[in-house]
């Protein structure tokens, strides 16, 4: 799908409709993790209008138990002038690196180098035609990375545009589907970040404040550890949908029930995305302590549990091996 768009809309595409790099995908140079002594760049927020003013005022009178924060002073833009205001800034300040860090998990930062451009893309006041003009236009006149230009043109070209065909053609089959039959609900910790587990929480805390995380923490901390923890997918759509401010129908269908919890069977992926706690220490700065005991437990028995299937995929079936090579005291401890 990816390369079909990039052909047909002829963008970094060499003399021979080659892709630029010699890959369509440089998505393997971009998993570094942040460094230590790298400071984000600051970020510019819009002063609160007479929108934010109405929006509190309506929120504390008819919605005062929600939860999330109004007292924050992370403002997403609310018109489109803003948008584009917030585009050109990311643009200049933050894109170049965009690529090599677009994995990376800070605790304590919400945006390093994202864009967070998709609730003004979900809302309208951009559109991704004028988004990608705007980007293109920028590389053309400034030294950016083809793995930044890449990597950002394929979540708007290539993902998003991917998702809203998946939603269009099988959301209803997705929705519909809960391949591993899981029932468990959602416990209330997971909207207070007091669940115990420091990367579940700490990323908990950062949507209470924003409604917003980037794609990392969002499938690789929050959907990985409730799929280990086997609630229904069901549970996952409404907290997705509950807690982000991008959040829409035709968004998170595919990506919570099929990317996410795998629960389409494999409609859109070839694998759940899970991990035991190495994954989480390696791309962030979160330390390690008891919390890794539970969350590789958990990962160890669903791997147990659901072993049929993952002796199934060669790659998975490896770790069933691993699992089934270590001494029955430790095993017996992880289960």
């Amino acid at each position: 799908f990816y390369s079909y768009q990039r052909l047909s809309r002829k963008i970094l595409l060499d003399s021979s409709n080659k892709p630029m790099g010699g890959k369509w995908s440089l998505d393997a140079e971009n998993r570094l993790r942040y460094p230590k002594d790298l400071k984000p760049p600051a970020i510019n927020f819009h002063s609160r209008n007479d929108h934010y003013k109405d929006a509190i005022e309506y929120t504390e009178q008819h919605f005062g138990q929600n939860y999330g924060n109004l007292d924050v002073g992370f403002l997403f833009p609310s018109t489109h002038a803003e948008s584009k205001t917030w585009l050109k800034n990311f643009l200049k300040h933050r894109f170049a690196d965009f690529g090599p860090y677009e994995d990376a998990i800070v605790s304590d930062e919400h945006i390093l180098h994202h864009s967070v451009l998709t609730p003004m893309l979900n809302t309208g006041l951009l559109t991704p035609q004028y988004v990608m003009d705007e980007v293109m236009e920028y590389a053309s006149n400034h030294e950016i990375p083809l793995n930044s230009l890449e990597g950002f043109l394929r979540q708007i070209m290539g993902w998003r545009e991917y998702i809203r065909a998946v939603y269009e053609f099988k959301g209803v089959e997705e929705r519909t589907k809960n391949f591993w039959g899981f029932k468990r609900k959602i416990p209330e910790s997971f909207w207070t970040a007091s669940t115990g587990i420091d990367p579940v929480d700490g990323t908990i805390r950062k949507i209470l404040d924003t409604g917003y995380t980037h794609h990392i923490e969002r499938l690789m901390i929050m959907g990985n550890f409730m799929l280990l923890c086997e609630f229904d997918p069901d549970e996952v759509y409404r907290w997705f949908m509950e807690l982000f401010i991008d959040a829409y129908d035709w968004v998170m269908v595919p990506n919570v029930y099929g990317m996410s919890q795998f629960a389409d069977g494999g409609l859109m992926s070839t694998k759940p995305y899970i991990s035991g706690s190495n994954y989480i220490i390696k791309m962030s700065d979160y330390k390690k302590g008891p919390w890794q005991e539970i969350w590789d437990a958990l990962f160890w028995r669903f791997m147990h549990v659901h072993r049929k299937f993952f002796l199934s995929n060669p790659r998975l079936g490896m770790l069933i091996k691993s699992f089934d090579k270590m001494a029955p005291e430790k095993r017996n401890s992880l289960l």
